[in-house]
């Protein structure tokens, strides 16, 4: 088997007026969760659809499954479950018939698997698409994805739609199918939908890829919130401390944002009598938005 499922070399699709997908070096391990990650408008849809020759590049090259999407090849195509941002389905069929066709497209399904997952998702399968809401086609498409035996699930902002609840059973489903080796790219532009499930994130901003790295070093670069009642007045200076900034005191609440490992300020606060102490998550999201603080061009 491949060791990389995905890969491009200078990847471009150019729409003009710096808008597009430029120059993507991306490279995508077999059993990888990838997350890509950036905001409406950055290239992340244009960058899936030249992986699926739904859209031709400008130039460059890509490699799925150890094939050019341009080859055509249905043994291919059949290995890999999609996912679009847009899911356009046909109004007049029930759930349960456009899930069984395009199972068919794969050479067939586990119809008890359709039947796991529907109930998972809490899915009417009987009930017809048209009187079905955003949400509940999202399911049609989740359901359609994860019941086929692929090598490859792209999904392009799977959780439109979904309520919270639904969205952590999706996580659940992402965490199965990496157990089973299966490869998955995961577009979003909500990075708290991607980090618990992803192996690496690609960050994408106005076309251009602006960083891959692992949601552990995410998590180094971000800040960690520690709100501490004191027995005294909060220290507002915390002499030799790197990574520690003063976000709050008044009297003895103390409010710090601590970047990276919290061991030495935790050693330091050692030193003063400590009342109560809450830590908040760390700041993913601020870190996230630091890469893409630029306008996109195309979704």
């Amino acid at each position: 088997m491949d060791t990389v499922a995905i890969r491009t070399e200078g990847l471009t699709k150019d729409y003009g007026q710096g808008r597009g997908v430029f120059d993507l070096d991306l490279s995508i391990r077999t059993g990888e969760v990838f997350g890509y990650l950036g905001p409406n408008g950055a290239g992340k849809s244009t960058t899936i659809r030249m992986l699926l020759d739904m859209v031709r590049p400008t130039s460059g090259r890509a490699e799925v499954l150890g094939q050019d999407p341009r080859a055509g090849d249905p043994g291919v195509r059949r290995r890999i479950s999609y996912i679009p941002g847009e899911l356009a389905l046909w109004a007049g069929w029930s759930a349960r018939e456009v899930i069984a066709y395009l199972g068919r497209l794969h050479g067939g399904q586990d119809r008890a698997r359709v039947q796991d997952l529907a109930q998972r998702f809490g899915l009417d399968l009987d009930r017809v698409v048209a009187d079905l809401s955003k949400g509940n086609k999202q399911k049609v498409g989740l359901v359609s994805a994860f019941s086929v035996d692929s090598d490859l699930l792209i999904l392009d902002e799977p959780t439109s739609g979904l309520d919270p609840l639904l969205q952590v059973e999706f996580v659940h489903l992402v965490r199965e199918a990496a157990a089973a080796g299966r490869t998955v790219l995961l577009s979003s532009h909500v990075l708290s939908e991607v980090q618990h499930v992803a192996d690496r994130v690609g960050i994408i901003r106005g076309g251009h890829l602006v960083a891959v790295l692992g949601v552990a070093d995410l998590q180094a670069q971000s800040s960690q919130t520690i709100e501490i009642v004191f027995a005294h007045d909060a220290p507002t200076v915390w002499p030799g401390l790197e990574g520690v900034e003063v976000a709050l005191t008044d009297g003895p609440l103390g409010r710090y944002a601590v970047t990276g490992s919290v061991d030495a300020f935790l050693k330091a606060l050692a030193r003063h009598t400590v009342v109560s102490l809450r830590t908040h998550d760390a700041d993913l999201e601020q870190i996230f938005l630091g890469y893409y603080a630029d306008p996109g061009a195309v979704r």
